[in-house]
């Protein structure tokens, strides 16, 4: 598809350049002997056009120099009023008055002084009259097309800052769900703290082994506790009280079932060694990916078949590979993609990377994660 700019822009020179052709159409006419009198004069009137139309290239830095030029130009060449319309056009779209005023001025006066090698007072009059009313025609052009493209701008700058708006709303949302998935397994554990430490007060005919054990478990979820507590701290909970905790990377596989079951062909690889060892908080992140990542297929590409690769091992990292057909010439509409812009939020979040394109016809969905994200 043509830029709009560069077709607007060749429609102006195309313009520009219509009397030229005409007077090209003339020498035709004109190669006859009978008429090669008057040769000369059409070649030196496209003499003059020629640098006119040429001089429209600096319009958009110099308006009002080049619109007075050509302007002037027209008093000695017909076929420089298509350039000098063309400029006089775009300086009334800056809608400055006080360059436009004189500008018109000039123009008016160099058109009714090429009318002067005519002895008939009619004609002169006929020239000042069309000119006048041309140039008012123009004026009116030039601020109806400055008007509208300072009207799609403004328009183009609010869907901007509305998606801006949008993009930043879902990353707020993803941490408020991250938040409250991170309140939720931090009240668990503390729960089981409360249970494991209240064993160990009431009940004193524990022999040392499981009072050893007990104490350990209590260490342990001490520590998790406290992870948790250190990414949770400094964001806000949305709603009531604790839930059930979250699921992680051990959910998975229902989730796969539960997809295929609503009709979703799923194809999974799974290369993860020692997933039990793999942090809950890590597990939980890579649910919430793969879950986004096969509702943006079902979304964007329903019906085809998705493929679904994890892998990874301690010390190395998660990753998570999901990739579905591309339906051809689909395209994401106001709000589109936000589910993508709140998994960029949550990996980054996790210390992590994510990228998506499109290759070979099929949409990627690459997801990294340290294993203690």
């Amino acid at each position: 598809m043509q830029n709009p700019s560069r077709m607007g822009d060749a429609s102006r020179y195309l313009l520009a350049a219509l009397p030229l052709l005409l007077a090209g159409l003339m020498l035709v006419m004109y190669s006859d002997p009978a008429h090669a009198v008057r040769l000369p004069r059409v070649l030196g009137d496209m003499a003059v056009g020629a640098p006119a139309v040429v001089l429209l290239r600096w319009r958009r830095r110099w308006p009002w120099k080049i619109a007075l030029a050509t302007a002037a130009l027209t008093a000695f060449s017909i076929t420089a009023l298509g350039p000098a319309a063309v400029a006089f056009v775009s300086l009334a779209a800056h809608r400055r008055w006080r360059q436009i005023v004189p500008v018109a001025a000039v123009f008016w006066l160099c058109v009714v002084a090429s009318s002067l090698w005519s002895d008939n007072p009619m004609l002169i009059s006929m020239y000042g009259v069309v000119a006048a009313v041309a140039l008012a025609g123009m004026t009116l052009c030039g601020l109806y097309l400055g008007s509208h493209r300072d009207l799609v701008a403004a328009q183009g700058a609010a869907q901007v800052a509305a998606q801006a708006q949008r993009v930043e709303q879902a990353k707020l949302e993803e941490r408020l769900k991250i938040a409250q998935e991170m309140h939720d397994v931090l009240a668990h554990r503390i729960s089981l703290l409360t249970m494991l430490a209240g064993g160990l007060a009431y009940r004193k005919d524990l022999p040392p082994e499981q009072t050893r054990e007990t104490a350990l478990a209590i260490q342990e979820n001490a520590h998790q506790s406290l992870n948790e507590l250190r990414a949770v701290l400094g964001t806000l909970r949305r709603d009531g009280g604790p839930q059930a905790p979250q699921p992680t990377l051990a959910h998975l596989d229902a989730l796969f079932d539960e997809v295929r079951a609503a009709g979703q062909r799923v194809e999974v690889t799974d290369s993860i060694d020692g997933r039990e060892l793999l942090p809950t908080r890590t597990g939980r992140h890579a649910y919430r990916i793969v879950q986004e990542a096969l509702t943006n297929a079902r979304k964007h590409a329903p019906g085809s078949p998705v493929t679904a690769e994890l892998g990874g091992r301690p010390g190395e990292g998660l990753r998570i590979r999901v990739s579905n057909a591309a339906p051809p010439g689909g395209s994401a509409g106001p709000g589109g993609r936000l589910g993508l812009v709140g998994l960029a939020e949550r990996t980054r979040m996790a210390g992590g990377t994510i990228t998506h394109a499109v290759r070979d016809g099929r949409f990627i969905l690459d997801a990294r994660l340290p294993w203690t994200a």
